[in-house]
């Protein structure tokens, strides 16, 4: 079973403020350095990136990325020593969430319908 199939969203008011898509996106800036090609690296649009970025930084007490304006040596965004310690713990957090659950998920998973090539 795929440990992805268990998934942690962190609420904040009506926002999300970490889930699985905004830890992929912190991962995708890293190791890019910059929001633009996080996103492309992703499949999603610049906007929705820069969305979830904006999100994440209004509902943490501290940014979890930094950006530097473009110019003559472009911008770039970098995750933030406060960003690595949420993102760290939030991978965290989902590890021991699957390992808690996963007798009990194994277990619901057996008593799912087959699927239609099963049947």
């Amino acid at each position: 079973m795929s440990s992805s199939n268990i998934k942690i969203r962190i609420p904040y008011g009506e926002l999300s403020a970490m889930g699985p898509g905004k830890a992929d996106l912190l991962d995708a800036i890293e190791s890019s350095g910059s929001i633009s090609a996080a996103a492309r690296n992703l499949g999603m649009s610049y906007k929705r990136a820069w969305d979830l970025v904006d999100t994440m930084n209004r509902c943490f007490s501290q940014p979890l990325v930094s950006t530097a304006t473009g110019g003559s040596h472009g911008g770039g965004a970098q995750v933030t020593e406060f960003g690595h310690a949420v993102l760290r713990r939030y991978r965290a957090l989902v590890v021991k969430a699957e390992q808690s659950v996963a007798a009990e998920l194994q277990e619901l998973v057996t008593m799912l319908a087959l699927s239609a090539a099963e049947k």
